[in-house]
């Protein structure tokens, strides 16, 4: 409803657009003529106003003509309009005159004007049209006791979706709602009593797995869960999350190639090739679910656990051994050396470059246990692809820095395997001369025991 221009004190226009019928008589919203209680609408002074403010910036109070019979829907204006003080106003017969006050805050105003006349109003729900006009008129039907309206302000707020905004401001009023008006609001905003981390891990991991398994060709699915992983608030739950999806299709994985690599020979030899064909898809297909976790581990700083445990997985290397020196599985997963290689080149990468800082224990197994692999991989794929090659040469590189951090006894053991990183051009592993050059650099310099 348009207030009008600034005056020092204003009328609203009676309406007949909401009206309330009783068994005698049909009210008028703001019509004098019938009305019996006259209501004085005032801003409340704010103590930050300032003094000095100009005339023409102040808000001007209203007055209103209204109805006892149709104030007495609000418990407010029924206790005010109850027989005790209509004895002050009834040896005149004037009409009763009442004064609120209303907060100095933008549209407040307008928005008390609209909760009265929706009091004349048999059909609140088609005035509230948007969650915003909802929260407006909430508080106010709240503070009149207007029962009715702030029913219908509810129900429109449990139907509709909100922006961010008004959900603190649903938040705001959730205090002021009786028990059975919260239950549907509280149920879209908070989590159950108790259930706050594990309802936000149990989302992520579903999507996680929704990312790898549902969609695992579609990239900007995966993109879009990764995006979500970087900007999640409780890195420690992300951590959880991505740990727990690592360590299923690891277990897969290794699951997969023991049984590949074991096969049990006693059925029929056909089903027995289906099995093993199966056993190799399921490696493959759980290695790259294996390759974009490992990716998003370390790029959220989360890696140090799977790094741990890709060192501690001697049987897993020895299967994979025996399943490259194979033939079988070329014509069946031809990527998969290369998938199982590219989670070590990413998690020593990583190692190497100080983004997982791995004690020296970890650091050497994992070199020592997925060195073998490397060089069988080496020996047995053929022919060597330049994206393979790429591949070999960067972790060739990488475990030579591992190594580099190591004590000199270790070096010394695990730089003899590395022998086959040389070329039949010797310039072309400058690599690998670095790294002998290093160690005996190191084991030529005397010992210095006044350090110790």
């Amino acid at each position: 409803m348009t207030i009008g221009s600034h005056k020092k004190r204003q009328r609203v226009s009676p309406t007949s657009t909401t009206t309330t019928t009783t068994s005698t008589t049909t009210a008028f919203f703001n019509d004098p003529t019938s009305a019996d209680v006259i209501l004085r609408l005032y801003i409340e002074s704010s103590p930050f106003d300032s003094n000095n403010n100009n005339n023409e910036n102040q808000y001007d109070d209203v007055q209103i003509y209204l109805h006892s019979h149709v104030l007495h829907r609000s418990k407010y204006f029924s206790a005010l309009l109850s027989e005790r003080w209509q004895s002050q106003s009834q040896n005149n017969h004037k009409p009763f005159k009442l004064n609120l006050g209303v907060p100095p805050t933008p549209g407040s105003l307008q928005s008390h004007l609209t909760v009265l006349q929706l009091l004349y109003s048999s059909d609140l729900s088609s005035s509230i049209d948007s969650a915003s006009t909802a929260l407006d008129l909430l508080p106010i039907a709240l503070e009149l006791l207007f029962e009715d309206c702030v029913k219908s302000c509810v129900n429109f707020l449990e139907s509709v979706p909100w922006s961010e905004e008004e959900e603190q401001r649903v938040l705001n009023l959730i205090p002021f709602l009786k028990e059975d008006e919260t239950k549907e609001l509280l149920a879209r905003v908070l989590p159950l009593p108790g259930a706050q981390n594990d309802t936000c891990e149990e989302m992520l991991h579903g999507l996680v797995l929704s990312a790898i398994h549902t969609y695992p060709n579609m990239a900007f699915v995966k993109a879009f869960v990764a995006k979500l992983l970087r900007d999640f608030s409780s890195r420690e739950s992300a951590k959880r999350v991505l740990e727990r999806a690592f360590e299923t299709s690891l277990k897969v994985v290794k699951e997969s190639l023991e049984e590949y690599s074991s096969p049990d020979f006693r059925g029929d030899h056909n089903e027995t090739e289906a099995i093993q064909r199966l056993n190799l898809h399921t490696a493959m297909t759980n290695g790259k679910h294996l390759l974009w976790l490992v990716e998003r581990m370390i790029e959220l700083r989360v890696a140090d656990n799977a790094v741990k445990a890709w060192s501690e997985q001697a049987s897993f290397t020895a299967d994979l051994q025996r399943a490259f020196r194979d033939d079988a599985w070329r014509n069946i997963v031809p990527g998969l050396p290369a998938v199982v290689l590219r989670c070590t080149s990413k998690l020593a990468n990583a190692v190497a470059a100080g983004t997982i800082l791995a004690t020296r224990q970890v650091r050497k197994k994992l070199v020592k246990e997925w060195l073998p692999v490397l060089i069988v991989c080496k020996d047995n794929v053929s022919p060597m692809s330049p994206s393979n090659k790429s591949l070999y040469l960067e972790l060739e590189e990488t475990f030579l820095r591992i190594i580099s951090t190591l004590p000199m006894s270790d070096a010394q053991e695990l730089l003899q395997q590395c022998l086959s990183f040389s070329t039949r051009n010797v310039e072309d592993c400058p690599h690998l001369f670095t790294a002998f050059n290093t160690w005996f650099r190191r084991a030529a310099r005397p010992p210095q025991t006044d350090l110790c």
